[in-house]
């Protein structure tokens, strides 16, 4: 590695040298076997909220068994189709264990990605005016783009705002908004039976946040059903479905470990799916349908939502990276990113220019307490004017970083850490806008986002310290007249 990017940190204070840190070296034995193709070209990886990263075991393991066996597409009824079927059957079986649910209450959909099982739920769920939908600003686009299928059915949309630097839900707003026009905790909105949604994520892609799990429940108690985002979670927490049972929960596997992609699931309550009326059918979705008789019936189990033919390839290697995952322990990467992403949060949050200024400005909270291993940030220069997050990507891919910038398909998070006002939001204003850049522009923003570090299953000290090496050797004491054009942003 470069010089200037070699570790700077004083003895004692690497994240190596933390309590607890010492207990979590099997992901280094791991790194140094598994992950060595981290390590082969001087590369740092920083975006495991991107996608984790695939062991060399995951792809032998997809190897080897496509070389030892024939397998064909699971609707038909032959040799090769019933092997196929039988490992999809294997993979749902390994779902529900991970996640410790009842096969008797959840079921196992197998989706392209967690927006796809999102879209399942939107497109299938009973809106309406006594059926609301609730979600919280801090959502991925993939559940707020489930408010078009509410207001299609005119059934009230309703947010719940993000209060204060650490980006977090006050759980009174919460309830005043699960409550709002209802008369208080379990009314059923007018209608026998009646229920709304409500859909927030676990772990916030944009700030790391951990939102409580405990709202599924407090929901239930205000007569909603639940739709977990637990994309950015599961891959270093426990999801125990005994304990917290949404009726929907979604997932992309690769963001756990890394292969397969094109592969995600919506684990949903059974009670919850029968409840859900589908505006279509395809192929393997149904049990006899007529043409001239216009006409179909549904096939009654979770195949009725998995479109056409399933990954049959690749579900398969679902249950190997869920048993690689827990064979190292979920239990065991959480520590172990907790340790490096409190550590970073420290060094980031004292770096000050010589002026006195701070370098580093944290969207979210500035400590480890009741987050994940994602940390956003903003670089100021010396006279406290933003560092564009353009210039941040460009010069860290050159040094070797993969991270990410821009506005993590989270807007709603965004507009609560860039303090956007809704006044400044409104249509009229922005009716002549064409451009991310032009959109900027009318807001008075800065920047067009921020820059995202996470740390995942095989992250290790070194990747911290270099991190951080390159930080202060590129951006301390750095004016902003020494930066050079950068080119128009195509999108957030």
């Amino acid at each position: 590695m470069p010089p200037e990017l070699a570790p700077r940190a004083a003895a004692g204070t690497s994240p190596a040298a933390l309590p607890g840190y010492a207990g979590t070296t099997r992901i280094d034995e791991l790194r140094a076997t598994e992950y060595r193709h981290l390590d082969r070209h001087g590369h740092v990886y920083l975006d495991y909220a991107g996608s984790g990263v695939a062991a060399q075991a995951q792809v032998r393991a997809h190897h080897d068994r496509l070389l030892a066996g024939l397998y064909s597409n699971p609707h038909s009824e032959n040799p090769t189709s019933e092997a196929a079927g039988s490992l999809v059957e294997s993979a749902r079986r390994a779902v529900l264990d991970f996640f410790r649910a009842d096969p008797a209450e959840y079921a196992v959909v197998f989706t392209p990605n967690a927006s796809g099982a999102c879209r399942l739920v939107g497109e299938a769920y009973d809106f309406g005016r006594a059926a609301p939908f609730v979600l919280t600003w801090d959502n991925h686009n993939s559940v707020n783009g489930i408010r078009e299928y509410a207001r299609a059915a005119d059934a009230p949309t309703r947010y719940v705002p993000l209060t204060g630097p650490q980006l977090r839900v006050a759980e009174a707003d919460l309830v005043d908004v699960l409550d709002a026009g209802r008369g208080g905790p379990g009314r059923r909105w007018g209608r026998p039976g009646g229920r709304g949604l409500f859909a927030y994520p676990a772990q916030s892609n944009f700030s790391g946040v951990h939102h409580p799990l405990s709202w599924v429940e407090l929901a239930h108690r205000h007569g909603y059903d639940v739709l977990l985002d637990a994309a950015a979670y599961a891959p270093t927490n426990r999801l125990d479905l005994r304990v917290v049972q949404p009726e929907f929960v979604c997932l992309s596997w690769y963001k756990l470990f890394g292969y397969p992609t094109g592969v995600g699931a919506l684990l949903a309550r059974r009670d919850a799916l029968a409840r859900l009326r589908r505006p279509w059918f395809a192929g393997g979705t149904i049990r006899a349908v007529s043409v001239q008789g216009d006409w179909h019936r549904s096939m009654d189990d979770e195949s009725a939502f998995e479109d056409g033919t399933l990954n049959f390839l690749s579900i398969p290697d679902v249950e190997f990276g869920l048993r690689w995952l827990d064979a190292i322990g979920v239990d065991l990467v959480h520590t172990r990113v907790s340790l490096l992403t409190g550590w970073l949060l420290a060094r980031l949050t004292t770096l000050r220019h010589r002026a006195g200024r701070p370098l580093v400005q944290v969207y979210g909270p500035a400590t480890g307490e009741d987050r994940g291993g994602t940390v956003t940030f903003n670089l100021r220069h010396p006279d406290g004017t933003l560092v564009d997050e353009r210039l941040v990507a460009r010069e860290a891919a050159a040094a070797g970083f993969s991270l990410r910038t821009g506005c993590f398909c989270n807007p709603g998070a965004g507009e609560g850490a860039f303090g956007i006002s809704r006044g400044s939001l409104r249509r009229r204003l922005l009716a002549r806008v064409d451009t991310i850049d032009q959109y900027l522009g009318a807001l008075r923003l800065p920047t067009g986002g921020a820059v995202r570090v996470s740390f995942g299953l095989a992250s290790n000290a070194t990747d911290a310290e270099r991190f951080l090496a390159f930080v202060e050797a590129t951006y301390l004491d750095r004016e902003a007249s020494s930066e050079s054009p950068l080119p128009p942003r195509l999108r957030c």
